[in-house]
């Protein structure tokens, strides 16, 4: 297998990025850089993962402040010629902020902090992250946020279903959908999205704490694979 390169940018206050470099890095082949928020050098990663934790302490709103670090020109620039990227939790909260992915994650609709294992269906497995989920499968995968309330105006939700960019929903065990299955309460139950050319997802789930069973649940590591093998067919 071609070596493939993972850049996992860390910000102040990141707290999930070795946690992501560790999952990376259990594949064969593959190299990761951590990658400084500071920084104007991807260190030629073929893909970038913008991870969990509080960057910039969450002052003002959730990633507000992240989306003007130096590395977010270079990572903004690297999804414009469709290389990967991935945001994980505040990582997804990064990409809303700086426009690669549209709506907005507020408050969790209790006001409550949740940190669970979670079931979260599979709405889109025709993504370079997702090839190696079946359609409809139903995820174990944690969630620790206490912002991760989803929301996109009607206009904008009607397109992004339209063009197939919702790529998980929150569910329950046997894969339904519902009001209370949704615990945070986003819009549509919406767990995950992609932009329109699907190289950029978001999602609030934490893959890299399920890539292993001894963690709970190896449900996760099947997103890192589905991209590595992906950059290894180019």
């Amino acid at each position: 297998m071609a070596e493939v390169t993972i850049g996992v940018v860390v910000f102040p206050g990141s707290n999930c990025d070795h946690d992501t470099e560790f999952a990376a890095a259990s594949f064969p082949g593959v190299e990761t850089r951590m990658l400084w928020h500071n920084e104007h050098d991807l260190q030629g990663s073929d893909m970038v993962v913008l991870p969990g934790g509080f960057s910039y302490g969450d002052y003002l709103r959730a990633g507000s402040i992240a989306k003007f670090s130096p590395i977010m020109r270079e990572v903004i620039d690297f999804a414009a010629k469709g290389r990967p990227v991935l945001g994980i939790c505040n990582g997804f909260q990064v990409l809303l902020e700086c426009g690669l992915l549209e709506g907005a994650l507020t408050r969790n609709r209790d006001k409550k902090f949740i940190c669970r294992f979670m079931p979260v269906k599979v709405v889109n497995n025709r993504t370079l992250f997702t090839s190696l989920y079946q359609q409809d499968e139903v995820l174990n995968l944690p969630v620790a946020h206490g912002e991760g309330n989803y929301y996109a105006p009607p206009e904008t939700l009607e397109r992004l279903v339209a063009d197939d960019q919702v790529v998980f929903r929150y569910c329950d065990e046997h894969g339904n959908v519902s009001d209370e299955a949704n615990l945070n309460g986003s819009v549509d139950a919406i767990a995950g999205l992609s932009n329109k050319e699907k190289n950029v997802l978001g999602l609030m789930p934490h893959p890299e704490r399920a890539s292993d069973s001894l963690l709970g649940s190896d449900d996760g590591r099947r997103m890192f694979r589905s991209a590595i093998d992906y950059l290894s067919g180019i």
